[in-house]
């Protein structure tokens, strides 16, 4: 269901417009922003059967989400966030809604590497994430 090049550990090598991006989203103080940008996570993808389970690891902070892909779900965020996460030509496309806000993560692969970009309102930001251990 989900396209196998995706499992497996992957690390942060870099970010660009992080900062703005987490100001949008508002509620994100000055000390959170810094942390957030200086962190370094992992991202493990996993699948059971249909269950794709995202995984975040970093010094800051850890968080898991497991959800079937175009099921609604709600995460354990601070304000309880209600998420979809969509299969699209290869892309994983994962919109989360609270408050009469919204925001867009895409996830999809490029040269080996998991580029994900993050949009609310008409801010974006880009992460890559690298390849930290071998496909299981």
């Amino acid at each position: 269901f989900l396209n196998h090049v995706y499992v497996g550990t992957w690390k942060l090598s870099s970010s660009e417009k992080l900062d703005d991006y987490m100001k949008e989203l508002e509620g994100v103080g000055l000390a959170t922003r810094r942390l957030g940008s200086l962190t370094k996570p992992s991202v493990t993808i996993s699948t059971d059967g249909d269950v794709i389970t995202i995984k975040t690891k970093s010094t800051f902070e850890n968080t898991e989400i497991s959800f079937k892909a175009g099921e609604e779900f709600e995460e354990t965020i601070v304000d309880n966030r209600k998420s979809l996460v969509t299969l699209d030509e290869g892309s994983l496309i994962q919109v989360q809604k609270w408050d009469g806000k919204e925001t867009t993560m895409k996830r999809k692969i490029i040269d080996g590497k998991v580029v994900m970009e993050c949009t609310m309102n008409n801010i974006s930001c880009t992460t890559i994430y690298v390849y930290e251990t071998v496909r299981g």
